[in-house]
């Protein structure tokens, strides 16, 4: 994600539109597609001049033509995404997010972070460090901005911060321009899947801190 400017959920929906998100972020966009279908049209919109522009530029000969069509026939299979996915009864995942990681909500071994803080990670995959959190509801997330990019997808439940409301389905793009205390709402717990490039820089006062660290 370190190569092109992500500074917003348009800029994240074109690079999927054009196939060159890393796998885990492709994944968090085709879960909220999955999630808050009306902004479909728009990515559909993306794939539409993504293919004018390929049709208007200039052919390019093959320099090894047999290697392409070797590697061209032994890819797997293209996965379209399903405009309305099934999901057994019980699932809570999108199903993009339950087939990327495996397993399902219920299946998750939360590692306690804070006080009211978990955290399962899924490690480093295409580049980025992959993972869920679950927030208390109230709970405060320390002060903190981003030495690159976060995108983080809301699961369930709702958090705020400077930056307004964000709820089930929806996504937060934050950078190093953006310095915030996220706070999940009192009604349920904030469960999210989160995507970044780096780790993140605490900031606000030592007393804010601890009074945060505390939970």
């Amino acid at each position: 994600m370190a190569d092109f400017q992500l500074d917003t959920v348009d800029a994240l929906m074109a690079r999927y539109a054009a196939g060159i998100l890393p796998e885990p972020a492709r994944v968090l966009v085709e879960a909220h597609l999955e999630m808050q279908a009306a902004n479909r049209p728009k990515v559909a919109e993306f794939e539409t001049v993504a293919g004018d522009i390929l049709e208007q530029m200039e052919p390019v000969s093959l320099t090894s033509r047999d290697e392409a069509l070797r590697a061209i026939f032994s890819a797997a299979p293209l996965r379209l995404a399903d405009a309305s996915p099934q999901q057994p009864v019980t699932a809570f995942f999108p199903k993009a997010i339950r087939d990327f990681a495996g397993f399902d909500a219920a299946d998750i071994p939360w590692k306690r972070k804070l006080p009211g803080f978990k955290e399962y990670s899924l490690g480093k995959i295409d580049g980025c460090d992959v993972s869920f959190f679950w927030l208390k509801p109230g709970r405060t997330v320390p002060a903190h901005t981003h030495e690159g990019y976060e995108l983080s997808l809301v699961l369930d439940g709702a958090f705020n911060d400077t930056r307004g409301r964000f709820v089930k389905g929806d996504i937060s793009v934050a950078d190093e321009s953006i310095d915030h205390r996220p706070v999940a709402e009192a009604e349920c717990p904030c469960i999210g899947f989160a995507v970044s490039q780096a780790p993140l820089k605490l900031t606000g006062s030592w007393r804010q801190l601890l009074g945060d660290m505390i939970g």
